[in-house]
């Protein structure tokens, strides 16, 4: 009897290390993950949005085309925290989690977003070189003059590979492992049903960053999937008498704040002919760095 309750303890502290348990307590913890919703919010602006702003304000001298600019070290540096904060966040969760599919989307969220690292640091030079993103690749001036003509066939691979495969590569998992938790941010106690002062200063960062996510992601249906799923969890839950606590508030704010954020970008942009013609579609979204570089830095 000793010998089967020691394995059964020593399997319970192994999945309290991993952070998959079934009925751990949880008033030891604070129940706003302010710490990992802070971290996540800071690292989302300085290293992802702030990214492409770094790489156009250091001076080219310090970082040459052939070699990593500041904003690939940025990107560098993203692979690795993002993953961390989601892992511990997944830890936090109120209920055990399917490890297997918590793996595979990280494992997958760092394989998409390499990708992508490859694929943006390139096109971050192509820019440098007279690129316009408010065309496509074959219609790009500086495209027509290469010889031979097939190399236009790589760069339409290496767009591929960056606007497309690596963002399903790195988004889908991404909000997959949100909604993963999201399902586990559920409470009968009233107390628990309330977003804290912190909560509501991080809800207007947090929002306005998954905009620039979703928009300049170009990653409309996965959003609108994810949080489609997230109104049907709650409605689920809510006939079995379950609430959100604070910490899934934060987040089905977050993402409708979003969501009024999108439509307005898609009504003040609608009858842009430039961008309409770049963007066709159901679904027409533009980018925020094609509207910039066309209109606001022109204007420069």
């Amino acid at each position: 009897m000793r010998t089967v309750r020691k394995r059964r303890d020593n399997e319970t502290t192994q999945k309290s290390a991993l952070g998959f348990k079934e009925n751990e307590p949880q008033q030891r913890r604070p129940h706003f993950h302010c710490d990992l919703w802070l971290c996540l919010t800071l690292q989302n602006w300085i290293l992802d949005f702030g990214r492409p702003i770094v790489m156009l304000l250091t001076p080219l001298e310090w970082f040459p085309l052939n070699k990593p600019s500041a904003g690939d070290y940025f990107h560098m540096a993203y692979n690795i925290i993002t993953p961390f904060i989601m892992l511990k966040l997944i830890e936090r969760s109120r209920r055990a989690l399917p490890r297997s599919a918590v793996y595979l989307c990280i494992i997958t969220f760092v394989m998409g977003a390499s990708i992508h690292l490859v694929g943006d640091s390139i096109n971050h030079r192509l820019i440098l070189s007279g690129y316009q993103l408010n065309l496509s690749v074959r219609k790009n001036p500086i495209m027509k003059n290469l010889k031979p003509a097939t190399l236009i066939d790589s760069f339409e691979l290496l767009y591929y590979y960056d606007e497309y495969l690596g963002h399903l590569m790195w988004y889908i998992p991404f909000f997959a492992i949100l909604f993963l938790y999201f399902t586990g941010c559920f409470t009968r106690l009233r107390e628990h049903r309330r977003l804290p002062v912190s909560g509501r200063l991080l809800l207007g960062p947090s929002a306005i960053y998954y905009w620039y996510l979703v928009t300049e992601g170009q990653i409309t249906q996965i959003f609108l999937v994810t949080f489609l799923s997230m109104v049907v969890t709650v409605l689920y839950q809510y006939r079995k008498g379950l609430s959100l606590d604070s910490n899934g508030l934060f987040l089905f704010c977050s993402f409708s704040t979003t969501v009024l954020l999108v439509v307005l970008w898609v009504v003040y942009l609608w009858n842009d002919p430039v961008l309409r013609n770049r963007y066709p579609g159901f679904l027409y979204v533009p980018e925020p760095w094609s509207y910039y570089i066309l209109y606001v830095k022109r204007s420069n």
